[in-house]
């Protein structure tokens, strides 16, 4: 399994990820408006998997209030550009700080203590869902794997306590 370290803990350069945010959308030619970049930096800063009214709230100020419902379109749009991963089972959402290769799945590794989130991938387990889904005759449209348990840091402090 690769990890993709430190995922949770910065999230990586906030600059760089708006860099390359700004990049993907300008070679594909699409808008990355205000509202886009307002998002992707609040999801970025968070330090932390966080909803989508949570980031609503960040956003909004006196006199000028930010919808839930926009805040979810520009999330919509982050993530079918690769730029931000949804967490099922949270309703929340982190910034993807790398792209991925094209059919690569994702594993999220959610500590129930802490609340952090790292991301893996894994070539073996990507293998056995192929075989799984050409017996069952389902394509996916994209997959998602979320494991739920103790990360390395809070096992060593349960431990260490």
């Amino acid at each position: 399994m690769h990890r993709h370290e430190g995922h949770d803990a910065c999230h990586g350069d906030v600059a760089d990820m708006l860099a390359r945010a700004e990049a993907v959308c300008r070679e594909r030619g699409l808008q990355f408006t205000p509202l886009r970049r307002e998002v992707m930096e609040a999801v970025a800063e968070a330090g932390k998997a966080q909803g989508a009214y949570d980031i609503a709230e960040k956003l909004s100020a006196p006199g000028k209030r930010v919808a839930p419902v926009s805040v979810y379109r520009a999330l919509d749009f982050l993530m079918q550009q690769g730029l931000v991963h949804r967490i099922a089972s949270r309703n929340a959402f982190i910034p993807c700080a790398h792209g991925h290769a094209p059919g690569e799945g994702v594993v999220f590794l959610i500590c129930r203590s802490c609340g952090g989130v790292d991301e893996a991938s894994s070539e073996e387990l990507e293998d056995g869902l192929d075989r799984t889904l050409k017996r069952a005759g389902f394509t996916p449209a994209h997959s998602i794997l979320e494991v739920e348990g103790d990360c390395g840091a809070c096992r060593e402090r349960q431990q260490a306590g």
